[in-house]
């Protein structure tokens, strides 16, 4: 599984930590980082957190 986050879009909500703190997570400084390229067996957390998204900046790719 691929996980994309378009930055241009991202608005650092943290939805995406919330539901899926394995693979999203927010920095000391308020900025969204993300594990790219996540084990398969976290793939509902990882679709829910794109489901949670407010702006839809997160692309999920077999």
């Amino acid at each position: 599984m691929k996980v994309t986050v378009d930055m241009a879009l991202c608005q650092d909500h943290g939805q995406c930590a919330i539901a899926s703190p394995a693979v999203f997570r927010i920095n000391d400084e308020g900025k969204l980082e993300y594990e790219s390229e996540p084990d398969d067996p976290l793939r509902d957390e990882v679709e829910e957190a794109a489901d949670v998204c407010p702006v839809q900046a997160i692309l999920v790719q077999d």
